[in-house]
């Protein structure tokens, strides 16, 4: 089941247009016009129509079912986005002028390396994908890393505004900093720059080479969950852990909130940042997730910059990938793209 949500304009057409009519695949777009942002999860796609502003103007949200592979759960977006996009066009009488998604892993033209747990996920080539799927031209279309794209969100309307250099951390079932530098989302060489989950803990982690991502690992609302379930002896989840009342698991949030503290201010030292925002799932408790990271930047940091929470917390992924779709009609022949920037990785 799907539910969407959807903003009414009084004296709107209860019809929807075509799907292929709501799309605008050559030419300049009206004022009307808006965009699709779209974000693939492990375990939900979220779909969003937008004006290039960011505001929302309607939402749908599906299960990735991801057991069943890469070949359905883009099926069953592709259909979603082109009736969201419909019944949009319906309602504010514009049409899509660009699509942007995003994936968690490094997004090339072909594959998807460090991708989700969806099998074949690493074998989409989501821009042709979508192209195909939308009836769209590629210069319609922007794909990228979630986290990334995020940090985009969050520069040009959100909590990172005016700050450079930033970073925006995510916490949530894993964990990533996207660093904005020079007014730039930084992809790195190879487009894993901010991929922190992989940090090595201490002299006897061997870390990608043998399989393991280990910060991530120890501080994840996936790590705590696992480590919280065998020291309780019975499953729970990051977010109990952060509300139960037992000593030993209080010292078990503590610890790993303070080792990714210790990780954020050598981030915040090597770049001399200004502003940290954070996001994610385990920013439910932002009181505790904030506190030990100003506690820890506080001390050690010369230049302590200022650590607060994104405005976007429970749907940064999706306000990035609107962001990319954004950035498409900002692109000109030959100029500096901070969308191709933020969305190559």
């Amino acid at each position: 089941m799907t539910a969407l949500h959807r903003d009414r304009t009084p004296g709107a057409p209860d019809s929807a247009p075509a799907p292929e009519q709501a799309f605008v695949c050559s030419g300049a777009g009206a004022g009307k016009d808006f965009v699709c942002g779209i974000d693939f999860g492990g375990t939900k796609i979220a779909l969003a129509t937008a004006r290039p502003d960011g505001t929302i103007l309607a939402s749908e949200r599906l299960i990735t079912e991801a057991r069943e592979g890469a070949v359905q759960a883009v099926r069953r977006a592709m259909a979603a986005t082109r009736e969201l996009v419909a019944h949009t066009a319906a309602t504010t009488g514009g049409r899509c002028v660009a699509v942007g998604a995003v994936s968690p892993g490094i997004v090339l033209p072909d594959r998807i390396l460090l991708a989700p747990n969806v099998p074949g996920w690493q074998d989409l080539a989501l821009a042709t994908t979508l192209c195909e799927g939308l009836g769209l031209e590629p210069e319609r279309v922007a794909v990228g890393n979630d986290a990334k794209a995020a940090a985009l969100a969050e520069y040009r309307w959100g909590a990172l505004r005016g700050a450079d250099p930033a970073i925006l951390l995510t916490v949530g079932t894993g964990i990533a900093a996207a660093i904005v530098l020079g007014g730039r989302v930084l992809g790195g060489a190879n487009g894993a720059a901010g991929e922190i989950g992989y940090l090595l803990r201490g002299r006897g982690d061997t870390g990608f080479g043998a399989g393991h991502a280990p910060l991530e690992e120890y501080v994840s609302g996936i790590g705590l969950g696992a480590r919280g379930s065998e020291l309780l002896g019975r499953e729970v989840d990051a977010a109990a852990l952060f509300t139960d009342p037992d000593p030993r698991v209080r010292v078990l949030v503590d610890e790993a909130l303070d080792e990714l503290a210790v990780h954020v201010a050598n981030l915040a030292l090597t770049l001399d940042v200004e502003r940290i925002a954070v996001t994610g799932g385990l920013m439910r408790s932002a009181s505790r997730v904030l506190g030990a990271i100003r506690a820890r930047a506080r001390v050690a940091v010369p230049f302590p910059p200022v650590v607060v929470r994104a405005r976007f917390l429970q749907d940064a992924a999706l306000r990035g990938a609107v962001s990319l779709a954004a950035e498409v009609l900002l692109r000109s022949p030959g100029s500096a793209d901070l969308a191709s920037n933020a969305g190559r990785a």
